[in-house]
């Protein structure tokens, strides 16, 4: 587990910009130290669980170290093998919705780090769903990961200026989406042992 954060990662965490977080280090809200003979600002556990807690952020990202997943589609059998890798994997919390409705309810509560996005939902198509995850200025820091297996390039170029950071077409192999995952949240991927 993670005991010394930078200020980028301090602000992933909190879900807030880099400047603010390096706002508050300078003003003595958030406690910290400078790396001997730099500038950097590092930050501990400690003192980022009581910033946290003191201006009312969520500490659940903090306490369990996993990125929150949001699984939008409505394949039961290909989400509950995506579940069982991610799962597996050790470093996501997964929640799952299987249309576009459910989809933008649960992205207001439970702020994801990333969506996996089935572009063909039953009521309402990826792109809109972009959008709007796009259109609320609190939800910038959500990456977006589409896939579907029929979709033509002019659609993918669509999708991306709805918002999309990236474009996984059906059928992949789970590691690949997990690896594509990682690369959109800046953490290692883990190669798996031969």
């Amino acid at each position: 587990m993670k005991t010394v954060f930078t200020t980028g990662e301090a602000a992933k965490v909190c879900k807030v910009s880099q400047q603010t977080i390096i706002r508050c280090f300078d003003n003595g809200q958030l406690k910290g130290f400078r790396v001997p003979g730099s500038r950097f600002r590092r930050i501990p556990r400690e003192a980022l669980y009581k910033f946290m807690r003191d201006n009312g952020i969520p500490t659940d990202a903090l306490e369990s170290g996993k990125r929150k997943v949001l699984l939008v589609d409505d394949d039961a059998e290909l989400v509950d093998v995506m579940v069982k890798f991610l799962d597996e994997d050790g470093r996501f919390e997964v929640r799952i919705a299987s249309n576009g409705f459910d989809a933008g309810m649960m992205v207001k509560e439970y702020r994801p780090d990333i969506i996996v996005l089935d572009v063909m939902l039953p009521d309402i198509n990826g792109k809109e769903v972009c959008h709007r995850v796009r259109a609320d200025t609190t939800l910038e820091d959500v990456r977006i990961l589409c896939i579907s297996g029929m979709i033509e390039e002019d659609k993918i170029h669509e999708l991306r200026l709805a918002g999309a950071d990236k474009f996984l077409h059906k059928p992949f192999v789970v590691e690949e989406l997990i690896d594509e995952m990682c690369a959109l949240l800046d953490i290692e991927p883990v190669s798996t042992p031969a």
